[in-house]
């Protein structure tokens, strides 16, 4: 019997990571016929409470009854988050990733912050911003105090011969048509040097995280030859 295993954090951007047999690596566990989880759901809300302020109210979970339901039914929930802080979007969704505090993660500030340059200048950075993407002295944008970025969420899976789509999930896919396209395709390359629009609809905000090795790399070029974002 197929099986959907479905998570619910109340923080961060309407979002879902899956990772689908009819996606994935011939070798991804998880499209294996003596596997009992055939996907893996991730959905992300940001000030969506699973609880009831006012008894005699329902949460807001519960006046989502289709979504609330299929929960209820065919997933598990986890009702154990606690709360970033200082709570904020971007901050909230790659706690929830991560497993860690903000300040584990270089996103101690949110959704913005400014930093010193050693001209004098503050510079305001987005704290939307791909995985690995690097701020303009030079330093990756989530760098935590130990000099390490987390690792990203989609990695236990590729490793596991399974792909992974983002969208809209906080730094898992590209934010911008700037700086993103550059840290990804290099700066010059012709993603980059396409206009502002076509950057925007090929590659801003979907994503595909193709499992290692040979098969998987043609799959992903396949995929952004017919319009299908590719990253990772």
């Amino acid at each position: 019997m197929k099986r959907t295993f479905l998570a619910f954090a109340a923080a961060g951007a309407l979002a879902f990571d899956l990772v689908s047999p009819a996606h994935a690596a011939p070798s991804c566990p998880l499209g294996q016929a003596n596997s009992s989880i055939k996907q893996v759901v991730f959905l992300q809300f940001d000030n969506t409470h699973f609880s009831r302020d006012n008894p005699n109210v329902p949460s807001d979970l519960e006046q989502m009854p289709t979504l609330y339901n299929f929960m209820k039914n065919q997933g598990s929930l986890g009702s154990n988050h606690h709360t970033v802080l200082i709570s904020h979007t971007a901050a909230g969704i790659i706690s929830t990733l991560t497993g860690v505090y903000p300040d584990r993660t270089g996103m101690g500030l949110t959704n913005s912050f400014n930093y010193y340059k050693a001209d004098g200048t503050a510079p305001n950075i987005s704290a939307f911003g791909y995985w690995t993407n690097i701020i303009p002295d030079g330093a990756p944008l989530m760098v935590n105090e130990l000099g390490k970025i987390a690792p990203a969420p989609w990695v236990a899976f590729t490793r596991a011969d399974c792909d992974v789509g983002n969208v809209s999930v906080a730094n898992t896919v590209l934010e911008n048509n700037t700086s993103d396209v550059r840290n990804v395709f290099g700066t010059g390359s012709a993603e980059d040097l396409e206009t502002p629009v076509q950057k925007t609809a090929h590659f801003v905000g979907i994503a595909i995280h193709c499992a290692q090795g040979a098969s998987s790399i043609l799959r992903c070029a396949r995929r952004q030859s017919e319009g299908r974002p590719a990253a990772g």
